[in-house]
């Protein structure tokens, strides 16, 4: 079907022309980006309109009067006739479509393409077929469990992969798990302190991996404070560690706190949904790049400084300093040995020859917002023509109402006991609704009202805001949730239960469909076309917030509809009409419930 937005702009864009023609006006022919759709702010006015105000100084008329001309214009060219009726509403050309046949045609589409509606534009393809995506994100520490940050960090970047692969492209989801440095030798250095005379391990005390090994981090920092020579120790190690060969006392043990920190953290991302195709380790990258900064060298790409050290001006990505002085970036050390950006090169190099992507999108804070701009720009310089489609997806903080957090503390929110907590209050409410037996499992399903709340709450706001996560908020079974969400699809899933139990068929003829004129009807079929385009912004601007919101627009379109126009009760009167309204319902069942999975809610059939 093609689409009627599209149709109008190009019937006004010839009418616009042909306007332009009669009054004789010099310039050139008016282009399609000068016609822009919008939706008018109250359905009364149509369906959508176009604004004249641009065309008024170039025609020497006011924006009512062009509208009026290209009004006349547009409804008497070929197709118009199609689409409905068109006037003008003071400076807009405004269309109001022919529900009947648009309707229909709208939910013939959905139902053709069922599972898979979404992912191909009016032209019948994937928006983002053909593109190799690689999205690295989490990036968690071997020397703690998983907490709230990194629950944003995680709910961005698989719901992110989500939406790509529904828009069309391949993706490759990588995590760079750093599992090396001081801070892991922290955690060693605590374990052989307070833990290795007795044999503990994470199973002896009882405890999640992950868990045990962050416990052990908290307990260094508090015995550093008593004992400041313990943090020369800890560099100490780390120094040892890198001499030493994979065999020694220091390697086993090292091997086997990672192991029991990426098992725990493992077990979270199974928990919350999480996956990846690959996972990168720091201890086998962190001496990757040395290599292309020495043929950067000697190419003149980067410089030698006074002090020996290897740079590079950055001063063209990142602008002057404070001072107006340029910007200038270490990338060996004066003794020859790498730092940290020199890793992410060799790393984003090897990742290239692993998965030849077209573009690689880091979901990092936005604390490392100058770091990527180097990183880039570096890349670039070297020639690789692929760093022009990296991308930083920015986001900001969460944090709980209480404040901060700050691991070496203890004063982490560890993502399993805020899950944990968040699964509790959602049992409880199961009880107090006396839906118990309803539901079936009822802790299968409070597991699943906790990761709605989690997730969707996490994911409604544009990445770039900082933001506090509020529990009892995100659990709430009214208002834009995703435990509502969930309700509205349970909902749903019931009528279509009931409907089916009395023998009623949903309609999928277009003289049936064609009964759907309601204004709460045609509401509901204009947001349910709007998923193919929600999910084309949303993949190419890595902005899972637009499928939140859209979601919830469906979601109350659907209570309005439902409201309006009965289904069962009408069966016996008018059961055409009734089939026609039980497909609508199956068509927003259908979207609700491939929307609500690219956002990492998970669907409920019962609630």
């Amino acid at each position: 079907m093609a689409d009627k937005r599209e149709v109008f702009q190009k019937l006004v864009l010839q009418a616009v022309n042909q306007y332009k023609k009669e009054k004789s006006l010099e310039g050139d022919e008016i282009t399609i980006d000068s016609i822009r759709v919008e939706n008018p702010p109250k359905p009364e006015m149509g369906d959508f309109g176009i604004p004249m105000f641009m065309f008024a100084k170039a025609f020497r008329s006011s924006p009512m009067a062009i509208a009026q001309e290209v009004a006349k214009i547009t409804a008497a060219l070929s197709g118009a006739s199609e689409l409905g009726s068109i006037e003008a509403a003071g400076p807009y050309v405004n269309v109001k479509l022919n529900k009947a046949s648009a309707g229909a045609d709208i939910l013939l589409d959905i139902i053709a393409q069922g599972e898979s509606y979404g992912s191909k534009n009016e032209d019948g393809k994937a928006p983002l077929e053909g593109q190799k995506v690689m999205i690295e994100y989490s990036s968690p520490n071997t020397n703690k469990p998983l907490h709230l940050g990194h629950l944003r960090n995680d709910a961005l970047g698989e719901s992110v992969s989500r939406i790509l692969k529904k828009a069309g492209a391949e993706v490759y989801r990588v995590n760079i798990i750093n599992n090396r440095g001081v801070h892991i030798c922290k955690s060693m250095l605590a374990y052989k302190l307070f833990h290795e005379k007795n044999n503990d391990t994470p199973e002896s005390l009882g405890m999640k991996g992950d868990h045990f090994v962050g416990q052990c981090y908290v307990e260094f920092d508090r015995y550093a404070k008593e004992h400041p020579e313990a943090n020369d120790e800890a560099q100490a190690m780390l120094e040892q560690w890198e001499k030493g060969t994979d065999d020694d006392e220091l390697h086993i043990l090292w091997k086997k706190m990672n192991g029991w920190a990426l098992d725990g953290v493992q077990a979270t991302y199974k928990r919350t949904g999480v996956g990846f195709e690959k996972l990168y380790f720091e201890s086998e990258t962190y001496l990757k790049g040395k290599d292309e900064i020495l043929k950067g060298l000697e190419k003149g790409i980067f410089f030698k400084a006074e002090d020996g050290s290897v740079r590079i001006d950055v001063t063209e990505a990142t602008g002057k300093g404070k001072d107006g002085t340029n910007q200038e970036k270490v990338l060996l050390r004066k003794d020859g040995t790498s730092v940290y950006i020199t890793q992410d090169i060799g790393t984003a190099i090897s990742r290239h020859n692993d998965w030849a992507f077209n573009q690689l999108v880091y979901v990092v804070a936005s604390e490392q917002i100058y770091h990527f701009k180097v990183l880039f720009y570096i890349l670039k310089k070297l020639g690789f023509d692929w760093a022009e489609k990296l991308h930083h997806l920015s986001y900001g903080l969460v944090n709980l109402p209480s404040g901060r957090m700050k691991s070496r503390e203890g004063t982490i929110v560890d993502a399993d006991d805020l899950i944990d907590s968040l699964h509790e209050d959602a049992r409880k409410a199961i009880e107090e609704r006396g839906r118990d037996e309803e539901v079936g499992n009822a802790d299968e399903v409070a597991e699943k009202v906790a990761l709605a709340a989690l997730h969707y709450y996490l994911l409604q706001v544009n990445p770039v805001k900082d933001m506090l996560f509020n529990p009892a908020e995100s659990l709430s079974f009214n208002g834009n949730t995703g435990p509502y969400l969930q309700y509205m699809g349970a909902r749903i899933a019931s009528i279509l239960r009931k409907a089916k139990e009395t023998g009623l068929e949903p309609a999928e003829d277009r003289d049936s469909l064609s009964l759907l004129t309601h204004e709460s009807e045609w509401e509901l079929i204009k947001a349910l076309q709007r998923f193919p385009k929600t999910v084309a912004y949303a993949a190419q601007n890595f902005d899972p917030s637009a499928m939140a919101i859209y979601i919830y627009d469906v979601s109350k379109a659907f209570s309005s509809f439902y409201r309006d126009c009965p289904i069962m009760s009408i069966a016996e009167s008018d059961a055409k009409l009734a089939k026609a309204r039980l497909s609508l319902a199956k068509c927003t069942h259908t979207v609700l419930k491939n929307a609500m999975d690219l956002v990492l809610v998970p669907y409920l059939d019962r609630m």
